[in-house]
């Protein structure tokens, strides 16, 4: 049987501007956000009893909260019905705190590497705006309050919006100008994050919202919250978060899962070290050393823990070091020390690499 290869896909299609354009429109990464629909959770599907802010669940986002309550943060499948989505980030409050003080916050954040952004040409007349759009689902009705702010210049734009019906999935589309006057990094450093508010404290709702880029001022930030964390029974679910340049929002840019789990290697990783070698090939005694390769390059040299059980027969000890973006470099900052030409093993292990914003 004869083989034709394909050598101009275009000419295989009646209207090749159509063709070209549905192909274009396939892997796009016209979304700003990575993991927007919330399918990819390396650290685990939920976490309870949370009262602090980290990274939990949901890759990418940052559960930012100072002394708001105690929180469930889990990936949950109810989503909007009929929209392609899977999954949702939900927050389900389970301890309260009805009268938050000053300084008290609760956020969900992606924090966005400024060499990603140059493209919206910042701190020039040319700026572009950024539409955020998103699903939306709390029993708690009233105003909420998403934002952005430039870690490079210390700038801050704030958006209002209303959860109008109690359970019910709604989606939400805002618009906010481009800075002309802040500029973008061109780094791989957090320069610009997105800061999805849940409830604030005195220091960041008593001025006037900062619907217009201005310099930093936390009374501006989140004027109008509603206070999420005022009873057991409240919860938010989100999902489809899409960032985009201009000023409309466009379907929600689905990836295969294999390319968003790619993105998300970049901040952190999950490496297998069972049996791994540490050795020293040279006339001299020392620390062990030894090398993995990272699954993708990230964004900057990791900050490493160790999971599990490392054991070997000769009595390995000390703490890896990692100080590289593309491999795993050991190198034990305890006091274990081998013979020149000599082999240690290491097993039932698994280290977690962490760069994150």
């Amino acid at each position: 049987m004869a083989i034709t290869r394909i050598t101009n896909i275009a000419n295989t299609i009646p209207d090749a501007s159509i063709a070209n354009e549905k192909l274009s429109d396939i892997v796009n990464f016209k979304n700003i956000i990575i993991n927007g629909d919330m399918s990819i959770a390396q650290r685990g599907t939920s976490v309870s009893g949370i009262t602090s802010g980290g990274y939990y669940t949901l890759d990418r986002f940052n559960f930012n909260m100072v002394t708001m309550g105690t929180w469930t943060m889990s990936q949950d499948s109810d989503v909007p019905t009929g929209q392609g989505f899977a999954k949702s980030l939900k927050l389900d409050c389970t301890t309260a705190d009805a009268s938050p003080s000053a300084g008290d916050r609760l956020r969900i954040m992606q924090a966005i590497e400024g060499q990603n952004l140059q493209y919206l040409k910042y701190a020039t007349a040319n700026a572009e705006s950024l539409t955020l759009s998103f699903w939306v689902k709390s029993n708690k009705t009233g105003t909420y309050n998403a934002s952005f702010y430039n870690d490079n210049v210390v700038r801050y734009i704030s958006k209002s919006y209303t959860i109008n019906s109690a359970d019910t999935w709604e989606k939400k589309t805002i618009t906010y100008a481009g800075d002309t006057v802040g500029s973008i990094g061109n780094t791989n450093t957090n320069i610009l994050q997105l800061q999805m508010w849940f409830g604030a404290g005195s220091n960041f709702t008593s001025g006037t919202l900062a619907t217009s880029w201005e310099a930093e001022t936390a009374s501006n930030m989140a004027v109008g919250q509603v206070n999420l964390a005022d009873a057991t029974s409240n919860y938010i679910n989100i999902t489809g978060v899409q960032l985009e340049a201009g000023d409309t929002a466009s379907e929600f840019e689905f990836l295969p899962v294999d390319v968003n789990l790619e993105r998300c290697l970049r901040y952190l990783q999950f490496i297998d070290a069972e049996y791994f070698i540490v050795a020293r090939w040279d006339n001299n005694a020392g620390n062990p050393i030894g090398q993995l390769n990272f699954l993708k390059t990230m964004r900057a040299a990791p900050t490493a823990s160790a999971i599990g059980t490392f054991s070997t027969g000769a009595g390995y000890a000390g703490t890896p070091s990692f100080n590289n973006i593309q491999t795993v470099c050991l190198a034990p900052s305890g006091a274990d020390s081998i013979s020149a030409n000599s082999i240690r093993y290491l097993h039932n292990g698994l280290f977690k690499m962490e760069s994150e914003l």
